[in-house]
């Protein structure tokens, strides 16, 4: 296929229509096009470096292009410039769609771009920039994380063409010869395609700036996600998708002093640039804050003379360290959002009448990142040595002294998961094996040790230490807010300590061994016993574990787990262990132990089915293990992101296929063919429709697994076809009848101060006030198999905090995991203090029978992000263990 055909619908009318759709949106071009180039500025261009029409068939911000071609024409660029840019592979996504980024300088800056890199890694360890011979500043440009946010790549595509073009620009000049600039297109290929897949099939002949029409109402779940249905935008640190990895290896490789990420937001909205609004990670330097407002009065000057009203210091903090700014921030560089105004198509008609183009999109994203460029090569010495002495300062202890101790005889499958995750993003992780000692304590399987002193010490500190503490002066002024009952002004959760979240425990100790490093992609070493003449146990610990018996399972070998621990031969199992027999596995148990090894689980030989305490291996404590065969609700109704992360929990990190059903399919699908169904969080009242919610719970009665997330729970505890006998909160000391009082009469009253007013005008329907996020602690039900894995509960997300249900009654069902008390509740974050008293002892996961089979609650996604895998046993309880127990 010629590039050319790829720009186009195959169909001769959708090819006219394009056409005649391009030259209607290029005349919205506010600022001058050269009739010889396609620039969002004017100037003379080179004819040797081909334009985007001349390969993909249409100029910048006439129409929306695609992955493909936004490919393809940066490929074309670096053949017609080999000597000013090199097209570097960085990843692959999910859907097989290479990510590229594009390193673009002078001639003879590229001709020693590989001594420029090496130096760039001296830098990163804090040499000063005086001692290198070949340095130059890293400007980091990258585009388009969120699949719908579609202007950003087009403007990519426009500010390549213009480094690239330009004859006699002093600016493009300066630019070139003084930095670096890396521009990477598109960070979210498979979202991107989505919606642009969704948006060509919906046109006219004439394109409608109509909000509700079909081009900016995107069909279930819309582009901004990637396949997996993650926000890659808080996927920084997790590290769970292949284009964030393979985005922060490659921007280790580079060491950016500047990096960039341009996003859209509202299409009523104008422009912000930074600086950012409060709050700032602690581990953010004053320099770091100072160069943000370097770099924003550049781009203000910018927009002023292209007439373009933005706004800066607002809403878009730099707090959580997953962000695609604060992550970069965490490293030395000056990182920073950009948000544009969204046309979410070719047109958008705003609330005050103004008609916004995609055209007028692509030039601002154009401009801003242009200004970028433009201060970090007006500013390299400034930039270079500030980058430098981030890092030097960090590895000289002033980011704080001593070393985290990871215990790896807790969950040491997710402890070596989460060393290599810190090694990937440039963190020195050791392991020293056991016994060991550290921290005046014993550690008999040895620990991970991860030393402050290191330049990579403030991201280390933002990921590792127990809580983050929001600045005094703006939590203040948020709990005046909500005295004022104004919503507070928090972005993002205020708790990830990935230690805490992976079920670790984690110590700071003034000194620790630093043992042997750990590679980022060092296979996982396993604990493999070879079978003894009775068989094998699989202990149930940890992620890995739970892998094992999954996959396992799938290949058709035959596992038994316990609900009561037992001992033997001097060591003791926990509940939930799963045993293997030769009996049961006959020429086929040594596939276990191979499959350990791939894996980096642990068996354990059993020479005898005698036991010294507990239940024996033919006791009814035992039960046989099937593979599950797992359906997921999908479509309407579903939260993306839930559904994304559950998925990706259940198939990438533990192994269980799941098969989507959509919403308005599930009423005549025959779901006895599943095990368990899966309800991830989101509204399903008007999706499902009674006779939906009546097979899901036909389905329960029938002997089926029903897993239900979030605020989904509300819409089956109620009804014919409840499946929950759950009774969701007011806020504290709210009435719930009150909003059904035949007449509006209450009692007199005296009011005497201000409190009393507020009080008086409170509404007590309400739901309780809502927070972003915090870690809280839990307490765990022993005698249910649902918790087994678990002497305590890992903490939890507190995602939102107006969904508090009450305790189920015991005749009803049983709280698995609650809430701890009050006052240990908080385990990192922050919380409303009323918040802290209404959550304590409440429900965290619920079991209730239905007719012969089982509904299991979560009242917060415990698969959020796919960063909890801390919490990955009560998934695996649920999906792996429960249908065999109803069975």
């Amino acid at each position: 296929m010629k590039p050319q055909d790829m720009a186009l619908p195959v169909a001769p009318l959708e090819y006219l229509m394009l056409r005649l759709l391009s030259a209607f949106l290029l005349a919205t071009i506010a600022l001058a096009t050269p009739l010889r180039a396609q620039s969002m500025l004017e100037g003379t261009f080179s004819e040797a470096i081909p334009t985007l029409e001349q390969v993909v068939g249409h100029r910048p911000g006439a129409q929306i292009s695609s992955p493909e071609q936004a490919l393809t024409y940066m490929q074309a660029l670096a053949e017609a410039a080999p000597d000013r840019v090199r097209l570097v592979e960085y990843a692959t996504s999910w859907e097989g769609r290479p990510l590229v980024y594009a390193v673009i300088s002078s001639q003879p800056n590229m001709a020693r771009i590989d001594a420029v890199q090496a130096d760039l890694q001296r830098l990163g360890s804090g040499t000063s920039p005086a001692q290198l011979a070949n340095v130059l500043p890293v400007t980091w440009l990258a585009y388009g994380v969120h699949g719908d946010e579609i202007s950003s790549t087009d403007a990519a595509l426009a500010l390549a063409y213009h480094l690239l073009a330009s004859e006699g620009d002093a600016l493009v000049d300066r630019i070139l010869t003084n930095s670096v600039v890396i521009i990477d297109p598109s960070q979210n290929p498979d979202g991107r395609a989505r919606f642009v897949n969704s948006f060509r099939a919906q046109l006219g002949i004439r394109p409608s700036a109509d909000r509700y029409t079909a081009a900016a109402d995107q069909p279930w779940p819309g582009g901004r996600f990637n396949h997996y249905l993650f926000d890659m935008n808080r996927d920084w640190f997790a590290l769970t998708q292949p284009e964030t990895r393979g985005k922060v290896a490659a921007v280790q490789q580079w060491q950016p002093v500047v990096l960039v990420d341009v996003h859209e937001m509202g299409g009523d909205e104008s422009y912000f640039f930074p600086p950012a609004a409060d709050p700032f990670n602690p581990n953010i330097t004053q320099g770091q804050r100072d160069k943000q407002f370097l770099l924003g009065r550049n781009i203000a000057g910018w927009m002023d003379r292209a007439g373009q009203p933005y706004f800066t210091r607002e809403v878009f903090d730099a707090f959580y360290p997953g962000y695609g700014d604060t992550w970069p921030m965490l490293n030395g560089a000056i990182a920073m959002t950009f948000e544009q105004g969204s046309a979410r198509g070719l047109l958008w008609e705003r609330r005050d009448g103004t008609l916004l183009t995609y055209a007028d999109t692509v030039r601002n994203q154009f401009i801003t990142t242009l200004a970028t460029a433009q201060t970090v090569a007006e500013n390299a010495g400034l930039f270079l040595n500030d980058y430098a002495e981030y890092r030097r300062s960090a590895a000289a202890g002033q980011a704080g002294t001593g070393t985290y101790v990871i215990d790896l005889g807790q969950r040491r499958w997710n402890a070596e998961q989460l060393a290599r995750r810190l090694a990937h993003q440039g963190i020195a992780v050791g392991r020293v094996t056991g016994p060991a000692s550290a921290c005046g304590r014993q550690y008999p399987a040895g620990y991970l040790s991860v030393s402050r002193s290191q330049p990579a010490a403030r991201l280390i500190r933002s990921l590792l230490d127990a809580d983050t503490a929001l600045p005094a002066d703006f939590v203040e002024a948020q709990e005046n807010r909500r005295n004022r009952d104004l919503a507070h002004e928090l972005y993002d959760t205020t708790a990830w300590s990935v230690g805490m979240m992976s079920g670790l425990d984690v110590t700071l100790c003034s000194a620790a061994a630093s043992g042997t490093l750990v590679g980022a992609d060092d296979p996982l070493t396993a604990q493999v016993q070879e079978a003894g003449q009775f068989g094998v146990a699989v202990p149930w610990t940890d992620s890995g574990q739970v892998r094992l018996v999954a996959l396992a399972l799938d290949r058709g070998l035959v596992g038994r787990a316990t609900d009561d621990g037992f001992a033997v031969e001097g060591r003791t199992f926990g509940r939930g262990t799963v045993v293997f027999t030769r009996a049961d596995n006959p020429d086929r148990i040594d596939e276990l132990t191979e499959l350990a090894r791939e894996i980096g689980a642990e068996t354990a030989a059993l020479s005898s089915g005698w036991v010294d305490a507990g239940p024996n291996l033919g006791s009814d404590s035992f039960v046989r293990l099937s593979a599950p065969r797992v359906a997921m609700l999908w479509d309407d109704g579903v939260d993306p992101l839930s559904a994304g992360a559950l998925r990706y929990t259940l198939e990438q990190r533990l192994g269980v296929p799941v098969a989507p059903i959509r919403t308005g399919t599930v009423s005549r699908a025959d779901l006895s063919r599943y095990s368990v169904l899966l309800v991830a969080d989101g509204r399903y009242a008007g999706a499902l429709g009674n006779a939906g919610r009546a097979a899901i719970a036909t389905f329960a009665r029938n002997g089926g697994v029903v897993v239900v997330m979030g605020e989904a729970l509300t819409d089956f505890n109620e009804g014919d076809n409840a499946l929950f006998a759950l009774s969701r909160e007011t806020v504290l000391g709210g009435d719930p009848d009150a909003a059904d009082d035949a007449e509006p009469v209450v009692a007199g009253a005296a009011i005497t101060s201000e409190a009393e007013y507020r009080e008086a005008i409170a509404d007590g329907t309400r739901r309780p006030d809502t927070l972003p996020g915090a870690l809280l602690n839990t307490a765990i039900e022993g005698d249910n198999f649902l918790s087994a894995g678990y002497d305590r509960a890992a903490p939890v997300v507190f995602a939102s905090g107006d969904l508090v249900f009450a305790p189920l009654a015991r005749a009803n069902g049983t709280n698995v995991v609650r809430f701890a008390a009050a006052e240990s509740l908080l385990a990192s974050g922050y919380l409303w203090a009323e918040n802290r008293q209404q959550m304590a002892f409440k429900p965290f996961m619920v079991a209730q029978p239905a007719g012969s089979g089982l509904a299991v609650g979560f009242a917060y996604d415990p698969a959020v992000r796919g960063y909890l895998d801390g919490l990955d046993l009560l998934l695996a309880n649920a999906v792996l263990i429960a249908p065999a127990r109803v069975r």
